[in-house]
């Protein structure tokens, strides 16, 4: 039996009882409802107008509630007022509303007594959910009017009702529940958990059980899910108790295995949860994420064509990369890369108001917990929370309420952020600064090589270096070149530095700004030297130009010995200088693609995934985290560089990977048709792995390869590798038999034992080579992959694998049946 963690051993026992003796199981006179007890008789409208509201849920607009059939073209602008001119505004809203509290408590009361008829009661359901949905959906004012209906919800008893309709679930052992019923109590209950409901149902007994383990029983079905996790990123923003409550019943594990559906609407709802719970948890929570490997999961996430999935997957990444012990966990994922990337396209002020998810903005209480970020030590995290003020200066600024950032004590912070030389930090703080009426001081560019004297100096005063080597670099002219280069005699005998507590603060703070400087600007920078030191580690930027200077790059880094980086480099840190040495012997030779002379190269790397950007990145997002968790060792390019150059890193990577997956989505290929001169992403990264021997294995996802003729030489064959189709819903298989293919040990349908080992001697397993296919010149059948008999191309005129047959066979292509 797995132990259990010190978090949940730490965590008290909850016994809560509610504070309404609703919460406990409600008996009521089994009733059957007819259409006129949908809603009350008004006695002061006219009978077509009670027929319209008995058979439509009510909408808002910003002056008037109407309803939904006969006022449908209102749902997504702002109606003119239906009002008498001499009535104000306000007195009319207030009307319409409580109008719409009478009709909910109505729904809710009926709810409450049909307890036997089942359609009925969807249908209340139902009506509950467009009210309230239609209440969030209006800017400005729907804030409000959501928090009202959604009080009465809770103060009237419907919250009682839904989470005994739920918790059917946990005594349902010899049945099925209800899954219409419970969907369509999830849904109100997801869409009515405000700042009082969360409290309510935090403290109501088993409520986080409830709907824990509605999550679990339907994890497999998308839209219960989906309602399910959007009450646990509300109650994940409750309190640090409550979280820890939730992942003692094992809201997170519910949480994480959403992570694999594609759906955004579902993936919103797991990137929104582990934001907050990153943001909400302490300590011990946040390395409980990481025990239940959340950053590998939120990497997929990163990958997802919609902007919101993304964007609060990068917040949960950053609350947890802000944690300075959690800190290498959370860089090996890769997810902390990819934030700024995403930044430098996206204007805080228009990202506000193109997602419903930002409308309103956020609650003081969030917004505090995201206030130490912008005081991290990793340039992500503070352009992230930068930029997330940003948009919630301008948010609040239509609502009128920029106030709240005073309460917050934010300006301080944003105001130094904007003085550093971290350009999207810089760039998002001093926005927010304007918003808020403030005047954002003046701030230094990243690109040090363009700093003229007088930003110098203005570099060192926001460093607090003396005022003696500020006027005396003002008097020397002191440039870039002359400042990157500083010595420590040069401070002590040129700008009389004398203490030399003095000259290491100095160095603390250069060695910082060399770190994070760019050299876009300056020739004498090796671009492939500055990423390969950058590859060792962020600390390592600070030798990039000292080494440009005296001449090292990439064509000679493997000749360098000690001597050279410690008095050539002036490198004098030795265990900086052994981790270069150490770097510099796996640089592999730089290698066109083009060309058939390959050399050897050591296979240090497990697995290389390529795939094609438009839509085969949240795939391969989700394979490289599988494979991860299995232990295997993976690279996955998240950042195709400019068309013109193929990047000789990349290469590298794939001829040190031992395996190469070739992600085929639709229409994968068709760039490669015709492509004689290797332009094409995928193409190059083909030809490289049969070149440098790799086991191929293609995943196909809905995918047909083209006549194999319209390919090229150098490529064609590609259509013969043994594949594995992918089945979303059975992905846990498909990952099984892709983990055979990496380690060699396949099974065919028949039984018999096959290895895909690339290093296999020639003839142990390989079938004969298929007629008509023609090879690479260099292409060696004695060290290839296993080839088919039957190409995969004819996967397309094959009716699909029958579940058994798949189940069976653990998720290989079909063709695999005719191999022994």
């Amino acid at each position: 039996m797995e132990p259990t963690s010190p978090l949940v051993q730490d965590t008290p026992k909850y016994f809560i009882q509610s504070r309404v003796s609703r919460c406990t199981s409600l008996e009521s006179p089994q009733v059957s409802l007819s259409k006129a007890d949908i809603l009350p008789s008004f006695a002061e409208k006219d009978s077509e107008e009670q027929s319209d509201l008995q058979s439509n849920p009510i909408i808002f607009t910003t002056e008037k509630i109407l309803p939904i059939r006969s006022h449908k073209k209102h749902h997504n602008q702002i109606s003119t007022p239906l009002q008498n001119k001499n009535q104000p505004a306000s007195d009319t809203l207030k009307s319409d509303l409580d109008k719409a509290e009478s009709a909910l408590k109505t729904y809710i009361r009926l709810l409450t007594i049909a307890t036997s008829n089942r359609e009925d009661k969807i249908k209340l359901l139902t009506a509950i959910l467009s009210s309230i949905e239609r209440a969030w959906s209006l800017p400005s004012v729907g804030r409000d009017l959501a928090y009202k209906l959604c009080d009465v919800l809770r103060t009237d008893g419907g919250i009682d009702v839904i989470l005994n309709q739920l918790s059917e679930i946990r005594h349902s052992k010899d049945k099925h529940p209800d899954r219409d019923l419970l969907l369509g109590s999830a849904n109100v209950l997801s869409q009515s958990m405000t700042v009082p409901n969360r409290e309510y149902v935090a403290n109501c007994l088993n409520g986080l059980d409830t709907i824990v383990a509605a999550a679990d029983y339907f994890k497999d079905d998308k839209d219960v899910t989906k309602a399910a996790l959007g009450i646990l990123e509300c109650l994940f923003k409750h309190t640090g108790t409550t979280c820890k409550r939730l992942l003692q019943s094992g809201g997170l594990d519910s949480v994480l295995y959403a992570c694999r559906y594609f759906d955004a609407s579902v993936l919103r709802h797991c990137a929104v949860s582990l934001a907050n719970l990153a943001l909400y948890g302490d300590g011990d929570c946040q390395q409980f994420m990481i025990t239940r490997n959340a950053p590998e999961w939120l990497f997929p996430l990163a990958f997802s064509e919609d902007d919101g999935v993304k964007y609060y997957a990068f917040l949960a990444i950053a609350a947890l990369g802000a944690n300075k012990s959690l800190e290498q966990a959370v860089t090996k994922s890769g997810t902390l890369h990819l934030i700024e990337p995403f930044l430098r396209n996206r204007d805080p002020v228009e990202f506000g108001t193109s997602d419903r998810a930002h409308m309103h903005g956020h609650s003081i209480d969030w917004l505090a917990r995201l206030v130490p970020l912008l005081n991290s030590k990793r340039v992500e995290v503070q352009s992230l929370a930068a930029f997330h003020f940003a948009m919630e200066a301008a948010i609040r600024d239509r609502q009128g309420k920029l106030e709240i950032f005073k309460e917050l004590n934010v300006v301080e912070p944003l105001k130094q952020l904007s003085r550093s030389s971290f350009r999207l930090a810089s760039k998002f703080s001093s926005k927010a600064l304007e918003i808020l009426g403030e005047i954002p001081p003046n701030s230094l560019y990243p690109q040090v090589m363009l700093w003229t004297t007088d930003d110098i100096c203005h570099w060192m005063i926001q460093n607090e270096i003396g005022d003696e080597i500020v006027q005396g670099s003002r008097e020397d002219k002191v440039d870039a070149d002359l400042l990157l280069q500083i010595t420590d005699d040069e401070l002590r005998q040129d700008f009389k530095m004398e203490r030399a507590i003095d000259r290491r603060r100095f160095f603390r703070e250069l060695n910082k700004l060399k770190q994070i400087a760019t050299y876009e600007s300056c020739d004498a920078v090796s671009p492939g030297l500055d990423d390969f030191l950058k590859g060792i580690g962020q600390e390592f930027r600070q030798y990039s130009y000292q080494m440009s200077k005296t001449g090292v790059d990439m064509s000679i880094i493997k000749t360098i010995n000690d001597e050279h980086l410690a008095l050539d480099c002036g490198i004098a840190n030795g265990i900086h200088r052994m981790k270069i040495l150490e770097a510099a012997k796996k640089v592999s030779t730089a290698v066109s693609p083009y060309v058939s002379d390959y050399k050897s190269f050591d296979k240090n790397l497990d697995v290389f995934i390529s795939y094609r950007r438009s839509n085969g990145s949240q795939l391969a997002s989700l394979l490289k985290v599988h494979l991860q968790l299995r232990g295997f060792s993976v690279f996955l390019d998240i950042e195709k560089l400019a068309a013109g150059k193929f990047d000789e890193g990349l290469v590298a990577s794939i001829q040190s990977s031992k395996n190469f997956i070739l992600v085929l989505t639709p229409n994968a290929l068709d760039r490669c048709i015709g492509d004689t001169e290797c332009k094409d992403w995928i193409h190059k990264e083909v030809v490289s792995a049969l070149n440098g021997n790799c086991n191929i294995i293609p995943v196909i996802d809905d995918f047909q390869f083209p006549p194999n003729d319209s390919l090229p030489d150098d490529m064609k064959h590609i259509s013969h590798f043994n594949g594995i189709r992918w089945i979303h819903d059975y992905q846990d298989a498909c990952v099984d038999k892709l983990e055979q293919f990496i380690t060699g040990n396949v099974t065919s349908k028949r039984g018999s034992n096959y290895s895909r080992n690339p290093l296999s001697k020639a003839g142990s397993a390989c079938s004969p080579t298929p007629e008509g296919v023609n090879f690479h010149p260099n292409f060696d059948m004695a060290t290839s992959p296993l080839l088919m008999t039957d190409s995969i191309d004819s996967l397309s005129e094959r009716k699909d694998v029958e579940m058994k047959e798949f189940q069976d066979d653990g998720g290989c292509s079909a063709t695999e049946s005719s191999i022994d």
